[in-house]
Formats: C-alpha cells, structure tokens, sequence
C-alpha cells in the first residue's frame, strides 16, 4: 500500500481503521474478488474531479487487463475526470462506455469524435436522477477519508453528486484515503453502508488554473465595482472566475455559497475578507460542493468548522440560491453576441464543457434580494485573433444563458449592463467593451442586421478608443461622490435622459439655443468623438444600471491657437453642490496634460455662476462683451 503523509493524527486514524477491520471484516477483501462483481452492462459511478478515486480506477482497469472477457458493456458516470482516463483507450471500447455530466479537457475529444457520451442536465437535478431511478447506479467507486472513532468516513473534497451515487447504488467500492481531509458538512457515510473498503493512500490531484495575469488584474478590478460589501458569491468553473477573486481583498464580510471551492475563496477566507456574517442562509459557514486546487487548500478544509460541503441539490437548488441576499453569481463563457445571449458549452458544434452548475446560479441569483450575474470573459480567444463578442453565435452553439439571464458582463475592456435594456442598447454596450480591433466589424454587422442605428457613427483607430486611464473617483466639496470618465460610444441612453431632464433655462445656457430636442443624429455629436481633437467628461453617481449623469464637460480642440473651446453644464437639482468645479478642474488637468495653453468660451453675460466658477479656477482671464454675451480667453498659468 502507499503511503501518503495523512491529514490529521495519522496514529489515531489508523487504529480507527484497525478496529473498523475487526468489526466489518467481510468488508476488507481481496481486489480480485472486488472487480469479479462487476457484471456485463453495470453502470458504474466514478466520484468527481480532484476527488476521483484514482487507485481504484487505476485496479479496475488491471484487472480487466488480467480478465478481458469479464465484463463488458460497462457504463461509466462521472461529472468529469481530471485522472488519467485509460478506459477510454480504444483497446477497452467493448468493456467501457463513458457518459459524462460535463465536458472536460481529458474527455472532450473523445466525446466531439462519439467515442463517450455528454448527458447535458442542470447539476443539482441529478441526485434525483439517481434516486428515481432514470440512472440507475450499480457500483460507486468512491475516495474517502480516513475513519473517525464512530464509523464515519468523509467524502472530503467530492460530495455534489456523489453523496447521491452512494446513497443509491447496489454496491459501494470506497478508498480510504490518508491524504483526503475531513470535510464537515453532509460528508457523512458510515461504514457499515460501504460495500467494500480498500485502503490506499495517494496524493489528491491537484488543478490549478491559467490565466494571463494582466487580463484577470483588469477583469477583476471591473468586477470589484460591482461586488458590495456583505454580497454572497458564487464563482464558476474556469481560470477567470479563480482568478479574480484575488482582487477582492478590500472587500468586508463576503459570504459564499457555491458549486466549486476554489484556492481564490480559500484566500479570502484565510484574510478575513469571506466571513459569511451576513448570510441569510448556513451563516458563518463557506458552503460548496466539491473542490480543485492545491494541496494547501485541501489541508485548510480538514475538519474547518467555517466550511460546509453539501450535495448540489442543496448547492445548486435555484430556490436555495434564491433564498440568500444579494447573491452574486460570477461565471464565464467562451461566446456571448449582441443580443446578450451566451454559451459556455460549445464552439460551434464541438462541445467544449457543459451545464454543470454555472446556470443553476445565474438562474437563482437575479431571484435573490439584491442578487445579480456577473459573467466575465476574455474580449478575444486564439491569440487575439477570434472575438468573444460576436454578432450572432456560431452555428450549432448551445445557448448555456438567454438573453434575459445576465446583468452585467465584464471583459478586460469594461462592463456592460444589460439587465432590462433593450436590443440596440445591449449591442452598443457590448460592442464598447469588445477589443478594439473587432469593434469596426462589430458596429457593422449591427447595422446589416439593423441591430442598432444604419446611421451610427463610428471613430476608428486610436482616435475612437476609449482612455479608460482618464476615469477617476472625486468628493465635491459638498462631500458628494462621482465618478468623472470620458464619454463612451455606449453613453447615447444616458444623456439623452440628461438632456432632457435638463430645464429650458440650463439647456439655453449651455448651447445658447431655444432648440430642446436631442435626437439620435444629435446626440451621437456627443457620443461618437474623436478624443485626440475633443473630449468631454461626464460626471456619474449610481451603480452600472442605475448610474445617472449630474453634468458634463467639454471642450473642442483649436489647433491653430492650441487652445480649446470649453463648455460645460450641470442637472440642475445637482447644481451648487460641487460637481461644475470638479468638471471644470479634471478637465483642465486633462487639457494640460494633452499641452494646450488654454481655454476660450462663449457666455451669456448672465450667468454669473458659470463666470465665477472660471475667475477661481485660477486662469489668467481676458473678457470681451457684446450682445449680451461674454468672450473669455482664458489662459493657464504657468505653474512652475
């Protein structure tokens, strides 16, 4: 037998086993007398991920080796494998047939090429699957922990639908495993319900995810703007949703209540950032189902009373998740279009991964007081060649998310918001946030398909691109909040609700005009710019979905003189409360920074607030009058 070093009292636990020997001993028997109960056209259930009892496997396909006529025809299950995969060798295809829950990197050739089979189901419903009998379970072969002095054994870092398989299976084939940990929780299985007990210690495979560290940085600092304090997460399977978790450690008191358990929430847990205090359900308790990743986390969850695992029809139950407040469900995909529906299961007609338990969240959650879906995704694949945002999903795609299941979606480009907009609104928001070299072929293919406006405009190149570095957060002196960033192309819905929240007075103010209505061919002026020629800063409060425009500033390039024209105009219940001269400021840092000397404006003699705001921001001012308005020639001064 190998020997593993043991999580926990290796002395103790070994007695356990002793004295479990001397009680069940028609328990411990031979593996060759094991295997020869394996009939022709059993199904046999093999336990999950990093908990796959690897020996076990590994024997049973010795023995086949050493018996090929023994049986045939068996039906293997399993949600997915990450262990070597020798049964699904060509040499065993009269022996084996694999059907799989999910698709993973081992099996996914076999299963495009019709070697295994994919069975796609939403996760938590499968335990009832089991119990009805629609899948029936012959033999469950299972890795558990070490025993305790009562008889239990813990299913450690593999419950979700394993607890089922063994609840419901006629024969139950479990390795006691010392490097497994003792995971509390509904782990529970006493040895009197296990069939067969064979000993064998082994490390737990480990995974670790793999993603560009710059990529995830921007992700999840987008993704930090959106996850409040208190919110219970949810993270998916795939490299973005572990990765991001790493960027909120300023967060306080997040909970989680999850399918998978990752190294990114062990982090959180060790910081104090996830401490479950504000949970509606199991407070105090992390719960999920299964886990992958290191050896480390696997030693944290040994008999941690903050953690729980629990099978997916607990987990996964989207009236369970709906029961937690403001439950955030983050997951990702490998497609999303213009519409906003996605797919996180196929390229086309290759099946990539599957349903697993990622819709069963992003279902629950937006049902949660204060719950919402976040799904993060790379903006490009293969190299940066390929988009991820795309007019339409490819061909034989399978829709993993509706159009109506996502709020938000994030790339390395931003966020976009789409919960309750509309079509033309949605593709807009998308397009802002997909790479720069696909946008051009993006608003084209929206407009051949009369997705958005046949006559938007559209800046190429560098001169269109968004500079995200210009965003920043400021406190008026009236100790109000915003958020200044530079227009976006998406911004249209926004400030065609400025304008018109707008009163006549402000609005004549502004563009000296009796002229009141802002239709699409106006507004794009505002919203399609060349931002090396202008620039216009808006100032924002409110989340992504609810945020709104307070006031606007803008200032138009004379290259001749090197000076700008600048105007600027705040909602009027906002105004005198800070926000103009905080416009008025960050958009003189940014004229300077670009090298103009200066600004000049145009300016009803009236508005005697606007011209005061301009004499104390410091500028050396030259005034000219007539015709009831003021010429300013305003000039920076020389700070050095």
């Amino acid at each position: 037998m190998g020997k593993e070093e043991a999580v926990g009292n290796t002395a103790v636990k070994d007695t356990n086993l002793d004295a479990l020997k001397s009680r069940y001993p028609d328990k411990f028997v031979p593996e060759s007398r094991t295997f020869s109960q394996i009939h022709p056209g059993n199904r046999i259930f093999i336990g999950t991920g990093c908990g796959e009892p690897q020996y076990l496997v590994g024997s049973m396909i010795r023995y086949v080796q050493s018996h090929p006529k023994s049986f045939v025809d068996a039906e293997l299950l399993q949600v997915w494998t990450l262990g070597v995969t020798p049964y699904l060798d060509e040499k065993f295809r009269e022996n084996f047939r694999h059907n799989f829950f999910f698709v993973g990197a081992n099996t996914r050739e076999t299963i495009n090429k019709g070697i295994a089979d994919y069975s796609p189901v939403f996760l938590w419903q499968v335990p009832e699957l089991f119990r009805r009998k629609f899948i029936p379970i012959d033999i469950a072969f299972i890795q558990v922990s070490q025993p305790d002095e009562h008889g239990y054994f813990s299913l450690g870092i593999s419950v979700d639908i394993v607890k089922a398989a063994v609840e419901n299976a006629a024969l139950v084939i479990a390795q006691v495993n010392g490097a497994m940990p003792r995971v509390l929780g509904e782990t529970f299985i006493h040895a009197k319900d296990i069939s067969v007990i064979i000993p064998h210690d082994e490390p737990l495979l480990e995974f670790a995810f793999d993603v560009p560290a710059a990529i995830a940085d921007r992700i999840g600092t987008y993704v930090a703007q959106i996850v409040q304090d208190g919110d219970t997460l949810q993270t998916g399977y795939g490299s973005l949703p572990n990765a991001i978790l790493s960027r909120l450690t300023n967060k306080q008191h997040l909970g989680v209540h999850t399918e998978l358990m990752s190294d990114g929430i062990v982090e959180l847990m060790k910081k104090g950032v996830i401490d479950n205090s504000r949970k509606e359900l199991n407070r105090w308790k992390t719960v999920a189902a299964f886990c992958m990743g290191k050896k480390e986390t696997y030693e944290f969850l040994h008999d941690n009373p903050a953690i729980e695992f629990r099978p997916v029809n607990y987990t996964n139950n989207p009236t369970v998740i709906a029961r937690q407040k403001n439950m955030t469900a983050i997951n990702s995909a490998l497609e999303i279009d213009l519409s906003g529906q996605a797919t996180a299961e196929s390229i086309g007609t290759s099946f990539y991964s599957g349903i697993g338990g990622q819709a069963d969240f992003m279902r629950g959650a937006p049902v949660s007081p204060g719950g919402k879906t976040i799904l993060v995704l790379q903006s490009t694949a293969k190299n940066g060649t390929v988009s991820r945002i795309v007019p339409f999903l490819g061909e034989g795609a399978k829709v993993t998310w509706m159009a109506g299941d996502l709020h938000y979606v994030v790339t390395e480009y931003g966020i976009a918001y789409l919960h309750g907009k509309n079509l033309r609104e949605r593709a807009m928001d998308l397009i802002s946030i997909a790479h720069p070299d696909f946008r051009q072929g993006l608003i084209e293919a929206a407009k051949a398909h009369n997705l958005i406006y046949r006559d938007q405009v559209f800046i190429r190149g560098k001169e269109g691109e968004y500079p995200e570095a210009l965003e920043t957060y400021r406190t008026t002196n009236k100790e109000f909040e915003i958020l200044l960033r530079p227009v976006k192309i998406s911004d249209e819905p926004l400030l065609k609700d400025f304008f018109y929240s707008l009163s006549d007075d402000s609005m004549y103010r502004r563009f000296i005009s009796t002229r009141m209505d802002m239709p699409h061919n106006r507004l794009q002026q505002f919203v399609a710019i060349d931002y090396t020629k202008e620039m216009i800063i808006l100032a924002l409060a409110g989340q992504e979905g609810t945020e709104m425009i307070l006031g606007m500033a803008q200032y138009l390039i004379d290259t001749a003189a090197n000076t700008a024209e600048v105007a600027f105009v705040v909602r009027d219940e906002y105004q005198n409360r800070g926000i103009g001269t905080e416009l008025l400021s960050f958009i003189t840092y940014i004229a300077k920074k670009n090298g103009l000397h200066g600004f000049t404006a145009a300016l009803l003699m009236n508005n005697k607030h606007m011209l005061h705001l301009f004499e104390k921001a410091g500028f050396n001012i030259e005034k000219k009058s007539g015709g009831g308005m003021y010429e300013l020639k305003m000039s920076f001064r020389d700070e050095r």
